[in-house]
């Protein structure tokens, strides 16, 4: 957060109910400028600029930095699942995997600060917590959905997870420019036709 956005700025005065639309409108909005300028510019007097809400309400409904980025992560999950299970039914069960596969790297390379906040900065929404929250149980669910008729006497959930690691390594290395581009789809062939036939 900016030193002009901290806890001693000047709240804008507002008597008018928040209402019920106004935290997708500030997600949104957060979302949009984290993917243009990355975290560091999503400040809630630039999302006050954007959206016309003032900042009071802002502070209100997203008391620090972590819950406006916990939120845009929720979004972006709700936003996955929609897609790979989209791409699944799509698919039919022959082809839910490669679907997937391709849902997600497409969703992943086009929204890098969104996907950020969902698996790197939110630490709290992982399948290693217990109770396991529901936004990437959802998301993992679509994936052991897709990998689940390749199974062929194997733990889904284990395949599941196992693919989610592969596809989620793929994007940090990719996006870190640690891999030959020239292989880039070469790998995501392997990854979606190759890597998860049955035994």
């Amino acid at each position: 957060m900016s030193p002009t956005d901290g806890p001693d700025a000047e709240p804008t005065e507002s008597n008018e109910p928040a209402e019920p639309a106004e935290p997708a409108r500030v997600v949104a909005a957060a979302r949009r400028l984290a993917e243009a300028e990355g975290w560091a510019a999503v400040t809630r007097r630039r999302l006050a600029e954007r959206t016309g809400i003032d900042i009071e309400t802002l502070y209100r409904r997203f008391p620090d930095p972590a819950a406006l980025v916990a939120a845009v992560a929720l979004r972006g999950f709700a936003d996955l699942t929609d897609a790979l299970a989209a791409a699944r039914a799509a698919a039919g069960d022959d082809g839910a995997w490669p679907a997937v596969v391709t849902t997600y790297l497409d969703f992943a390379y086009a929204n890098p600060e969104v996907y950020d906040a969902m698996l790197a900065h939110t630490p709290d929404l992982t399948l290693g917590r217990d109770p396991v929250p529901g936004a990437p149980r959802a998301a993992f669910a679509e994936l052991r959905a897709a990998l689940a008729p390749l199974a062929a006497g194997r733990d889904p959930d284990t395949l599941a997870e196992i693919g989610w690691a592969l596809l989620h390594g793929t994007v940090m290395l990719t996006r870190g420019g640690r891999l030959r581009p020239e292989t880039q789809e070469q790998r995501e062939e392997l990854i979606a036709a190759g890597l998860f036939a049955a035994p």
